[in-house]
């Protein structure tokens, strides 16, 4: 018998939870559509046989796709935090979801083209917010405010001042 997480991340989607499942798996590491269920009657969003939920997993994180129609959307109250180690890293998951009909934001978020929430974070700027000079802490966060995606080198210039 298939193993089961305890805990399973529940996405709302208006039909499409195959197609954004797919992409997360081809843009992250860790990533995988396991299993896609159609539905075996008709229900309030869609007919039998249609997409019903889809099982994938996102950077290790099991994740539920439910084709549950347009009445929920998503909003910035969750979202996908993924930490990257450099600016490389940063740029390929920036430009993978907003290149991909998404939307850039402030301070390293963006939305993918379903409306879900991404912070693209460089470890960098983590590692700003707890650094032990609160000077080289607030300049961090300065220049970080200025950002739409984050820019790696000028974290590490306001962090030396």
């Amino acid at each position: 018998m298939a193993e089961h997480a305890k805990n399973t991340i529940c996405l709302w989607f208006n039909g499409d939870a195959e197609e954004a499942a797919r992409f997360y798996a081809q843009t992250f590491p860790d990533s995988t559509v396991k299993a896609v269920h159609r539905a075996p009657g008709d229900f309030p969003s869609g007919k039998r046989g249609d997409v019903l939920t889809v099982e994938f997993t996102v950077l290790g994180i099991p994740c539920l796709g439910l084709n549950g129609g347009p009445m929920f959307k998503h909003s910035e109250a969750f979202s996908f935090q993924v930490s990257t180690a450099d600016q490389a890293e940063t740029d390929r998951y920036w430009d993978a979801i907003v290149g991909n009909g998404g939307k850039e934001s402030q301070c390293g978020w963006c939305k993918d083209k379903w409306g879900l929430s991404w912070q693209i974070t460089p470890a960098v700027l983590s590692k700003a917010f707890t650094n032990p000079d609160p000077a080289a802490t607030k300049r961090a966060f300065d220049a970080m405010m200025t950002m739409r995606k984050i820019d790696v080198a000028a974290i590490e210039a306001a962090l030396r001042g």
